[in-house]
């Protein structure tokens, strides 16, 4: 069987010519590779899984062999504009604007960590922007949410109590299904969200299978919080009262738990029966954003209810004002000389 060459050998090697003068041979994918063998001691394994696929499926292949010294802000920028256009692995048009977004973070900390060991990269990141296109995002509608509340209000089964987490708290997917007994405090009337629970891709060498579960803290420092419980869902959650303290909430086992993408099909599955269109599980969160928008909260308490780091993500992404609610707006207006 052949050896490998060892990627971090050869990066060494090759910095050794380029401190002698031999800027030509100085490629970018031994550089990539150091940088991914670093990144995967200091972040979570879900980034460096993301961080793995980006280099590997995109960059290498087009920039690998690419020498440092021509790794201009043209070619990066030439680069980008080809994901945006052909980007697809299956040949099938462009990857989004957040994916190509992603892939350009990533090569500009490969050129910050090549400026650790005094290399340097003509590529002026800061000079290429990627223009992120404003998505219509759906909320569901009065009627539509009334429609899926009275179906899930019909009886207490675990999975539709789930789900009201999400349309009456914003909670994200993965953090109802990492939910435990443990995280409801019945006596203060809160939701402790402290875990997320996610699929991602196994990397290990003996790995039986493709994909694996995991459950971890959630992306970010705001996302851990707490949340105040509403009077009627503290009555629905009564029914989890008596279970063990590690128990998950959506099957009320501790061994057994339903994975994020379930919860989505079992969603899927219940609008359906309501005889509603298909909408995918985050709809929820922004739905229960804008809801409260509506009723008046406050945008502070509102981002912090929903995890996020600051207003601004509140306010531009996830509340999204109504016809409805604009036209209330507009009636509020009246001449001032009468």
């Amino acid at each position: 069987m052949e050896k490998k060459e060892n990627p971090i050998a050869a990066m060494l090697q090759q910095f050794a010519l380029l401190r002698g003068g031999k800027r030509k041979y100085v490629t970018l994918e031994p550089l990539a590779l150091q940088w991914l063998d670093n990144a995967s001691l200091r972040v979570k394994e879900s980034s460096y899984v993301k961080y793995y696929n980006l280099v590997q499926n995109h960059i290498l292949p087009e920039l690998g062999d690419c020498p440092l010294e021509r790794l201009t802000t043209t070619a990066v920028y030439q680069f980008v504009q080809g994901k945006l256009n052909s980007g697809r692995r299956d040949g099938q048009g462009g990857l989004s604007e957040k994916t190509v977004k992603d892939m350009l973070t990533v090569l500009r900390e490969i050129c910050l960590y090549a400026s650790h060991w005094e290399i340097e990269i003509p590529c002026h990141f800061e000079l290429i922007r990627i223009r992120r296109k404003e998505l219509e995002v759906q909320v569901l509608t009065r009627q539509s949410q009334i429609k899926l509340e009275r179906f899930l209000m019909a009886d207490n089964s675990l999975s539709r109590i789930g789900i009201q987490l999400s349309l009456y708290m914003g909670l994200r997917l993965g953090e109802v299904c990492a939910l435990k007994r443990r995280h409801i405090s019945y006596r203060e009337a809160l939701l402790q969200v402290r875990f997320t629970m996610q699929r991602i891709q196994d990397l290990s060498e003996n790995a039986a299978k493709k994909t694996k579960i995991i459950v971890t803290e959630p992306k970010s420092s705001s996302s851990i919080r707490d949340i105040p419980i509403p009077a009627f869902l503290m009555e629905r959650l009564q029914v989890l009262r008596d279970m063990p303290r590690d128990a998950y909430i959506l099957t009320g086992s501790t061994n057994f738990f339903i994975e994020p993408r379930t919860l989505e099909n079992i969603l899927k599955k219940y609008l359906r029966e309501c005889r509603m269109e298909h909408t995918n599980y985050h709809v929820l969160r922004h739905t229960f954003a804008t809801r409260c928008i509506e009723e008046g909260f406050d945008a502070k308490s509102l981002s912090e209810i929903l995890g996020h780091s600051n207003v601004n993500i509140t306010l531009n992404r996830y509340v999204h004002s109504s016809l409805e609610q604009k036209r209330k707006n507009m009636e509020k207006l009246e001449p001032s000389c009468l």
